[in-house]
C-alpha cells in the first residue's frame, strides 16, 4: 500500500520507518515548499503533487498543516489520518474539513494520539454524561514553547504548578502542540465546550501523564496513562506515533476492534 505523509519531524520519521517494516511504501512527503529545494527523494511542496495512486495520507505535522492542506487533500478524494486533532477546535477548520470530505466521499480519520480509554468514553457518551475532565501533566521541558513558558518559570520550578484550566476548546487553541489529547477526549465525549481541562508542569516526573475522569448514566471511570516520549523529542508522544499505525491497521483490516 502506498502512503503519503505530511511532515518530516520525529513522529513522521517513526511512522515512515514503521510503515516500511509492515511492507508499505511512502511515495510522497508533503513539506513546506521552501523545504523541498535541494531535497532528494519523494518530497513535494503541494497537495497537487501527491501521486494519484496514494491509498492514504497521514498527517504528522500539526494543526497548521492540517488546516492548510487537509481540505485540499480530502477534496482530491484522498482519505486522511491525523493526530492533529486539536485543529478541529477551530470551528471554521472543522467545517472546511467535513465539507471537503463529504463532497468527495473521503474520510478524515482521527488517531487516538497519546491516550486510551476513548472507546469507553465514546460508548458512555451514548447516554448522558454529567462530567468529563482531562488532566495533562508533563515535566517542565515538555511545555517549552507553549503559553506555559509565559506563566511559569519552567527552568526553576520546585513543585507541580497548574498553568491552564478551562475548556478543551480553549486548551486546543492555546496549546496547538500540546493539547491534542484534550481534543481527542472532547470529541470522544461531550464536545469541546463541555470537557474540562487542567494542564500541569511537574518537575518531579520525567514522563507525560494523562488522566481522564468521567461520570454519567454509565457509571464512573478514571483512566491514567504514563507515556514515554519519542527519543530527543519531549513534546512528541511515542503512543501518538503508534496510534497512527494502529488507526491505519484498524481501517484496512477485514476484522478489527
Amino acid at each position: 500500500m502506498k502512503i503519503a505523509l505530511i511532515g518530516k519531524g520525529a513522529i513522521a520519521q517513526y511512522v515512515e520507518d514503521a510503515l516500511a517494516a509492515r511492507g508499505h511504501s511512502v511515495n510522497a512527503v508533503l513539506v513546506r515548499p521552501e523545504a523541498v529545494g535541494g531535497a532528494s527523494g519523494h518530497f513535494v511542496g503541494s497537495v497537487a503533487e501527491l501521486p494519484m495512486d496514494t491509498a492514504f495520507v497521514i498527517d504528522c505535522a500539526g494543526h497548521e498543516a492540517l488546516a492548510t492542506h487537509g481540505p485540499n487533500i480530502l477534496s482530491r478524494g484522498f482519505s486522511l489520518i491525523t493526530v492533529s486533532i486539536g485543529a478541529l477546535a477551530d470551528r471554521q477548520v472543522a467545517e472546511r474539513l467535513e465539507r471537503s470530505a463529504r463532497e468527495k466521499g473521503a474520510t478524515l480519520y482521527l488517531a487516538s494520539g497519546a491516550v486510551g480509554a476513548l472507546d469507553c468514553l465514546r460508548a458512555a457518551a451514548v447516554g448522558k454524561l454529567t462530567s468529563v475532565r482531562y488532566v495533562g501533566r508533563k515535566p517542565p521541558q515538555g511545555w517549552r514553547g507553549s503559553p506555559a513558558a509565559d506563566r511559569l518559570d519552567l527552568e526553576n520550578l520546585t513543585g507541580a504548578a497548574t498553568h491552564f484550566e478551562g475548556t478543551a476548546r480553549q486548551a486546543a487553541l492555546a496549546y496547538p502542540k500540546n493539547a491534542n489529547v484534550a481534543a481527542a477526549v472532547a470529541l470522544a465525549g461531550p464536545g469541546f465546550d463541555e470537557t474540562e481541562v487542567r494542564l500541569i508542569a511537574d518537575p518531579a516526573i520525567d514522563r507525560n501523564i494523562h488522566e481522564i475522569e468521567a461520570s454519567g448514566e454509565f457509571g464512573h471511570f478514571r483512566f491514567e496513562i504514563t507515556g514515554n516520549t519519542l527519543p530527543d523529542t519531549p513534546r512528541s508522544s511515542a503512543l501518538a506515533a503508534m496510534s497512527v499505525l494502529a488507526k491505519l491497521e484498524q481501517i484496512t483490516q477485514p476484522v478489527s476492534i
